[in-house]
Order: C-alpha cells, then structure tokens, then sequence
C-alpha cells in the first residue's frame, strides 16, 4: 500500500498525537478520517483483487493441462501476494513436475503448506493451553498397541457372569425351503366346454 505525500504527512501528524496526547483541531479531525477511509476502501480493493486472482487460479488449475503457463505464473501471484497452496494444488504441481517451473514451485509450495500447518498447530495448541511438542509434518505415527486382557478383571472377584440369551440365536435357525418361502401356485382351473354348459 503506498501513501501520497499529503497522507504520509497526516499519518506523521497522527502518531505524533498518539504518542503525545495534545487537543485535535478539526482540521486534523477530518484528515484523520478521511486517512481512514482511505486505507479501508483500500483494504477492500485489496481484497476484491485477491478473490478475482484466486477465482482465475481455480479456473486456471482446471483447465489444465493445456493452460500451464498461465497456471503458474497465476500461482506465483498468489504466493508473492500471501497465498497458501492448497490440496489442489499441490496435487497439481506433482502431475506436472516434469515441467522444470512446475517442480520448482512444487518445492516451494510444500515449504509453504509446511509452514502453515505448523503454523495452525501452534495455534490450535496455544489455544487449548496444550504442552504436548507438535508432531512434525510427514513423521510417520506409531501403530496402536493391542490390548490385552488382564487377569483379575471383572468377574475375577466372584461378581456373577451374565445368563446367557434365552433365545435361540440367528445362526441356530434353520434355514427354509424355498418351497416354503414361495409356495407353488395353483394353476387356474380351465371353464368347461360350451357344450358341457348347455347340457347342464
């Protein structure tokens, strides 16, 4: 963000005051303000311009491969402007690491994802009040320990065990017919003969 000559001079006006407290003119009042309002629309800006270059990199990454060099100078946009790589793209950058740009800023994105993970890590444990170190990033997690039963459990004491069910349980059942399921049909009696009818 850059300040024209006439805002740095109320910005040096407006840290001299916070630091020696004096009465405002209102002159002074006004350009303060008005110094405000223009880093907020600023700040905006700012933002719109991040949401368009991060709408134009998704679209960038999915038109891929044949958009590559667009890609990834869209992508070295967003990383000077603070980005942090996403799943996506990452991803991405791999399936093109052939490419010698696409490998380089394979390389830089995992430093920056690292980082922010990590980064999350130490906030997420400052939060909770957690001592517990952080776990590296790609250190490969211990598989759990069986447990085992030990002597001495409940029922060891002389507690009662629980009757078994009463009922039969479903692997006992036997297992119908499938006539009995689906019963044979009937076939439909055919009426008599016209001259059977007539007799009778």
């Amino acid at each position: 963000m850059a300040f024209s000559a006439d805002e740095l001079r109320v910005l040096r006006r407006a840290l001299a005051i916070a630091l020696h407290p004096a009465p405002l003119q209102d002159e002074d009042v006004q350009d303060c303000l008005r110094l405000a309002e223009s880093v907020d629309e600023a700040v905006r800006e700012a933002g719109r311009l991040r949401a368009f270059l991060l709408d134009d990199l998704a679209r960038y990454r999915d038109a891929l491969p044949g958009s590559l060099a667009g890609y990834l100078g869209l992508l070295r946009d967003a990383l000077t402007a603070g980005y942090d790589p996403g799943v996506d793209d990452l991803a991405a950058l791999r399936a093109l690491r052939a490419n010698p740009a696409a490998a380089e800023l394979l390389a830089r994105c995992r430093i920056l994802a690292e980082r922010s993970v990590r980064a999350r890590l130490a906030r997420v444990s400052q939060a909770t009040g957690s001592t517990a170190p952080a776990v590296p990033v790609g250190a490969a997690i211990a598989p759990r320990t069986r447990l085992l039963a030990l002597p001495g459990g409940r029922g060891a004491a002389g507690e009662p065990k629980p009757n078994p069910p009463s009922g039969p349980a479903p692997g006992d059942r036997p297992v119908p017919k499938p006539s009995e399921v689906f019963p044979p049909r009937r076939r439909p009696v055919p009426p008599p003969p016209p001259e059977e009818r007539v007799a009778g």
